[in-house]
């Protein structure tokens, strides 16, 4: 089994849209979205939701009022300023549990709190493992880790070779657990200032979990002399610049259509662009 992660380092850049196409490509891959705190993924790929499983965030604190005596020494010792009138503020709350240490008449507790699902779902391109946190909550790492886990099953149960990931943008927590494991790295590049910028963070990323990287260039025709730029950057790290896509309209209109690319309109420049970056990137996964 193989796993490719898409980054970007930032949001924008078209990685979910590549994502989209590599899919349609790959030949009945599994799928992963990882990023869970603002999916779009299922926007192009339509899956049917088929399994779908509670997510625990943090635990929240709950007051007894029938047994509290309104002394308010949790609200002192509540450091998140998460309590007021002897009640609990749901989105201040962070679960540490400090104030059930303080209560002289054990009136708090510490309840389940669901922060978001997981789902388990097919598509017309191949299996699906997705997510999504609920507004206001944390711990998206975590939440990735469970999709990750969840497209390893899917893969090992249907004999599928490939996991392909959608990772989120940026380098934190989420990004970070999207990567673990991986086999390769596809590090989506657009050719403007803060675009290499963030190439080179997400970079940095996969160096220290020592992770094969490769760069893909969207939109490369917007500024060729930034294009030439991570051309050169790259060419001095020997990192292999796998593919150059054009900026196109028809992905805007796939986009609008709520379709891949190479779904949508298969004989155009974008498309063949798309195709040939592909065919790049699974050469370098089987050597």
């Amino acid at each position: 089994m193989k796993e490719i992660a898409l980054l970007s380092g930032k949001g924008g850049t078209g990685k979910t849209s590549l994502t989209a196409s590599f899919a349609v490509l790959a030949g009945n891959p599994v799928i992963a979205d990882c990023d869970v705190d603002a999916p779009d993924l299922h926007m192009l790929l339509h899956p049917e939701v088929l399994e779908v499983e509670e997510f625990e965030g943090p635990q929240l604190a709950e007051i007894d009022r029938e047994q509290c005596v309104e002394c308010g020494l949790c609200q002192e010792a509540c450091r998140f300023e998460a309590i007021a009138e002897f009640s609990v503020d749901p989105i201040l709350c962070e679960g540490c549990g400090t104030c059930l240490l303080v209560c002289p008449e054990n009136a708090i507790a510490l309840k389940k709190r669901v922060a978001g699902e997981a789902y388990i779902s097919r598509t017309e391109y191949g299996w699906m493992a997705h997510a999504l946190l609920f507004p206001g909550e944390s711990n998206s790492g975590k939440l990735v880790t469970l999709v990750k886990q969840n497209a390893r099953k899917i893969a090992e149960r249907e004999n599928c070779d490939l996991i392909l990931v959608d990772g989120p943008p940026g380098i934190g927590c989420p990004a970070i657990a999207s990567v673990g494991g991986v086999d390769l790295g596809v590090i989506v590049a657009e050719p403007t200032v803060s675009g290499i910028h963030d190439m080179k963070r997400a970079l940095q990323l996969l160096a220290h979990f020592k992770i094969v990287p490769i760069v893909c260039i969207n939109k490369y025709d917007i500024n060729e002399e930034n294009t030439r730029k991570i051309e050169r950057f790259c060419r001095n790290r020997k990192i292999d610049v796998v593919g150059k896509i054009s900026f196109n309209p028809i992905v805007t209109e796939a986009l609008v259509s709520e379709e891949p690319v190479v779904q949508f309109c298969m004989e155009n420049l974008a498309s063949q662009e798309i195709i040939e970056t592909w065919k790049q990137i699974f050469e370098r996964l089987e050597s």
